[in-house]
C-alpha cells in the first residue's frame, strides 16, 4: 500500500496540472473537446502512475538497474515492451497516412513489414550473441572493437536516429490531438513529452517496460474498436476496398511491380532494405535484448515482437483504406469536419473523430496516446543510456561511481527529451521523418555493427575509413528533409530525387571498406 500511496501523490499533482492547462486553453478561446480532454487526463494519469510505481521496483540506483532493469525482464513483459517500442505513433499514423496518400498508396507502406523483418533478423543473428556478451548498450561492441573514441563518433548517428525517431512520434501525436481534442499542435507535444520524460527519468527501464504492457493492450483494443464503426460510413469493407483499388490501381498492394512503381522500382527496394537491415542497429532495440533474463529470451522476444508488429499494422492499414474510400464517396462536412483532412497525416485522427461514436473516438485517442508514449519513453532512455555509458563515462569521468552515473543518465533523459521535443515542433511530416531515422543507422551504423560482431579482423582504421566512405556516398545523394543538395551525380535522378539505390550502395561500400582496409592495415603492421 505504501508504494501505491507514494505513486498516487505525484499522479494527483499531474492531473491537477493538466486540468489547469485545459482551463487556460478554454479561457484563451480554444475549442477544447472536454470529454476527450478528460479521457486524455485519465490515460496520462494512469500511465504516469504505473511509471511512478515501477520506479519503486528497482533494487538499487545503479546505472544497470536504470538502463537494463537489472537484466531481469521476463519473456512476456519483454515481448510487450519490444512490440510497443516499435508500434508507436509514427508506426500507426504513418501507416494510415501512406495507405491514404494519393501519391503513394499501400505499395509504399513498407515500414510495418520492414521493421517486423528487422526484428526477426535481429533475433536470429544478433540478440543471442549480444546478450551472451553482457553488453550494456549497442555501442559497447563497437567501442570494444574500434576503440572508445570511435565508439563516441558512432554515437552521433545513433543519437540522431533516436532523436529523429522521437520527434516523428511526437509529431504524430500533435496531429492527432489537434484534430480530436481541439488542442493546438505545440501544446499537445509539450504536454506529452514532459510526462514521458518525467516517468522515464523516475523509473528507468522498469517504468518503460510496465507502462508498455498497458499501452500495447490499449492500442490494439482501441484501433480494432474503431474499424466496425468507421466501416458503416463506407458501406462495409468490400465496398471500401473496391473504391480503394479503383483509386490506387496497381499501388493497392504491398508487393512491388514495375507497373505500379515505374522508375521508382529500385528506389522502392532501396527503402525496403533500409528498413529490414536499418531496423537492427538501434539502441532502443538492443536495450530490450540486453535486459532479457538470458540469451534464449533475448532471441524469442525479438522474433515474437516482429509477429506482433505485423498484426498491429493491420487496423492502421484498414483505417487508411476507409479514409480513402470516404474521401471519394462521402462528405466530410456532413459528418462535422470542415473540408476534410488538410494533409494525409491527419487521416487517422479524422477517421477516429468523425467516422465513429464520440466514446469510440475517445478510446481511439487513448490508443494513439498510448502508442506515442510507449515509443517516446523508450527512445529517450536509449539515447540517454548511450550518452551516459559510451560518451560521458569513458571520455569525461572514467572513475565515475555507478550511483553517480545513474544520476547523469537521468539528467541526460531530460536533455535529450527536450531536444527531440524542439525538433518535433519544427516537423510536420510523420512518414518522411520516420524513414529518415533508419536511413542514418542503415548507412552508417549497420556496417560497423556487422563487422564488430562477425569480422575478427576488423579494426579501428577500417572502421574510420568505412564510416567516411558511407557518409560521403550517403549524403552526397542529398536529402530533401534536411535541405541537403545532391552533390554526387548518381544515375537515375528524376525531379531532383535520386532513384538509384544509393543508400544501399553507401551501406555496402562502407561494409566492404571496413573489411578491406582492416586487412590491408593488419598486413602493414605485420
Amino acid at each position: 500500500m505504501e508504494k501505491i500511496f507514494n505513486s498516487l501523490k505525484p499522479t494527483a499533482a499531474l492531473l491537477v496540472l493538466l486540468f489547469i492547462v485545459g482551463v487556460i486553453l478554454y479561457a484563451l478561446g480554444k475549442p477544447v473537446f472536454w470529454s476527450g480532454f478528460f479521457a486524455m487526463m485519465f490515460f496520462y494519469g494512469l500511465i504516469f502512475f504505473i511509471g511512478a510505481y515501477a520506479s519503486q521496483l528497482r533494487k538499487n540506483d545503479s546505472e544497470e538497474d536504470v538502463m537494463l532493469a537489472g537484466r531481469s525482464i521476463p519473456l512476456f513483459v519483454a515481448v510487450f515492451t519490444m512490440s510497443a517500442t516499435w508500434v508507436g505513433g509514427g508506426y500507426i499514423n504513418g501507416t494510415a497516412e501512406n495507405t491514404f496518400n494519393k501519391d503513394y498508396g499501400m505499395i509504399w507502406v513498407q515500414a510495418p513489414w520492414g521493421y517486423a523483418i528487422s526484428l526477426i533478423l535481429g533475433g536470429l543473428f544478433f540478440a543471442r550473441k549480444m546478450r551472451r556478451m553482457e553488453y550494456k548498450t549497442m555501442l559497447d561492441p563497437l567501442a570494444e572493437k574500434f576503440g572508445k573514441n570511435m565508439g563516441a563518433v558512432l554515437f552521433l548517428p545513433a543519437l540522431a536516429g533516436e532523436i529523429f525517431w522521437t520527434a516523428a512520434i511526437l509529431t504524430a501525436l500533435g496531429t492527432t490531438f489537434g484534430t480530436v481534442l481541439g488542442i493546438d499542435f505545440t501544446t499537445a507535444i509539450i504536454i506529452s513529452s514532459v510526462i514521458a520524460i518525467a516517468y522515464t527519468a523516475i523509473g528507468g527501464l522498469w517504468a518503460v517496460a510496465l507502462t508498455d504492457i498497458f499501452q500495447m493492450v490499449l492500442l490494439l483494443f482501441g484501433l480494432v474498436l474503431v474499424i466496425p464503426f468507421a466501416l458503416e460510413f463506407v458501406g462495409g469493407w468490400d465496398n471500401a476496398w473496391n473504391v480503394y483499388k479503383t483509386n490506387k490501381g496497381a499501388a493497392a498492394t504491398f508487393f512491388p511491380s514495375k507497373e505500379a512503381l515505374g522508375n521508382y522500382y529500385w528506389n522502392w527496394w532501396d527503402y525496403a532494405l533500409l528498413l529490414m537491415l536499418g531496423g537492427i542497429p538501434w539502441q532502443v532495440y538492443f536495450q530490450r535484448v540486453l535486459s532479457a533474463k538470458n540469451e534464449n529470451t533475448a532471441m524469442w522476444l525479438s522474433i515474437l515482437a516482429g509477429v506482433v508488429c505485423i498484426i498491429a499494422a493491420i487496423p492502421a492499414v484498414m483505417i487508411g483504406v476507409i479514409g480513402d474510400a470516404f474521401n471519394t464517396m462521402g462528405d466530410w462536412t456532413a459528418v462535422g469536419a470542415a473540408g476534410g483532412p488538410s494533409t494525409p497525416a491527419e487521416i487517422l485522427p479524422y477517421v477516429m473523430r468523425y467516422l465513429t461514436h464520440p466514446i469510440v473516438a475517445t478510446i481511439g485517442l487513448g490508443a494513439i496516446a498510448a502508442a506515442v508514449m510507449s515509443s517516446v519513453d523508450s527512445s529517450i532512455l536509449s539515447a540517454s543510456s548511450m550518452a551516459s555509458w559510451n560518451v560521458y563515462r569513458p571520455l569525461v569521468k572514467p572513475d565515475l561511481s555507478s550511483e553517480n552515473l545513474a544520476k547523469v543518465l537521468k539528467r541526460m533523459i531530460w536533455v535529450i527529451g527536450i531536444a527531440a521535443t524542439i525538433l518535433a515542433l519544427q516537423i510536420k511530416s510523420v512518414y518522411a521523418l520516420w524513414f529518415l531515422c533508419s536511413d542514418f543507422v542503415y548507412c552508417l551504423l549497420f556496417p560497423q555493427l556487422v563487422t564488430a560482431m562477425f569480422d575478427p579482423k576488423a579494426n579501428k582504421y577500417g572502421s574510420i575509413a568505412g564510416f567516411v566512405v558511407a557518409f560521403i556516398l550517403r549524403f552526397g545523394g542529398g536529402d530533401a528533409i534536411l535541405g541537403l543538395p545532391i552533390i554526387i551525380e548518381y544515375p537515375m535522378i528524376e525531379n531532383g530525387i535520386v532513384l538509384f539505390p544509393f543508400r544501399t550502395f553507401a551501406m555496402v561500400c562502407g561494409l566492404l571498406t571496413i573489411i578491406i582496409v582492416s586487412r590491408i592495415w593488419k598486413e602493414k603492421e605485420e
